[in-house]
């Protein structure tokens, strides 16, 4: 039904904004509504949602990727978009898509209102689509680099013979100690090389 709306910012609340356009003012709710200023324009790409009880809602996002990532979430059994709102409104896009390719339970569940299970469930319904998402190559350059440094590193272990287990378990450590942060491939391979030994000792 809706694409995108732009117009004016007219009000602001705690997780949404009044944008006003054509005489009409559309209620629409945003992951980082305090970042909007009043009075000025605005270009939001919608979702229109539609729950048989409070009827129709409308949620926008800034970005298409992020639109993107939050149809995603919302498409895991049980997980409806306040859930999905309320995790981009911790998680920019790139950090979400980092943390389900890692398989970073521990870096999703600090959201608020997400347990370890739910972390889980989310990660598990959604790191195929996520890596069809990359595989498409619709992320700018330096996150594109960042997820196939990740996978880059899986393949390297796995070449060394360890299991997928065992490399689950080391990105896994490594995602949870480096998360947002850009390191090298081979100091990557080093910290799990030196992780898998310890362990293995």
């Amino acid at each position: 039904m809706f694409d995108h709306i732009s117009g004016t910012i007219t009000a602001i609340q705690e997780k949404s904004i009044t944008l006003a356009t054509g005489g009409l003012g559309f209620a629409v709710y945003t992951p980082h509504a305090r970042n909007f200023a009043l009075n000025t324009s605005a270009q939001l790409f919608i979702y229109f949602h539609w729950n048989a009880d409070a009827g129709p809602s409308l949620y926008g996002f800034q970005t298409e990727l992020d639109r993107r990532v939050f149809l995603m979430i919302i498409d895991c059994p049980k997980i409806g978009p306040g859930i999905a709102l309320n995790i981009l409104s911790q998680l920019s896009s790139a950090q979400f898509l980092e943390i389900v390719t890692t398989g970073n339970q521990a870096g999703l569940s600090s959201v608020n209102g997400i347990g370890a299970k739910k972390a889980e469930q989310i990660i598990v319904e959604l790191k195929h689509k996520v890596q069809k998402l990359l595989n498409a190559g619709e992320l700018k350059v330096e996150q594109q680099q960042s997820f196939v440094q990740w996978q880059q590193l899986s393949e390297v272990l796995s070449t060394l013979n360890y299991s997928k287990q065992e490399v689950g378990k080391v990105t896994q450590h490594l995602a949870e100690k480096y998360t947002g942060q850009n390191y090298p491939l081979d100091q990557l391979i080093r910290a799990a090389l030196a992780y898998l030994s310890q362990k293995q000792g």
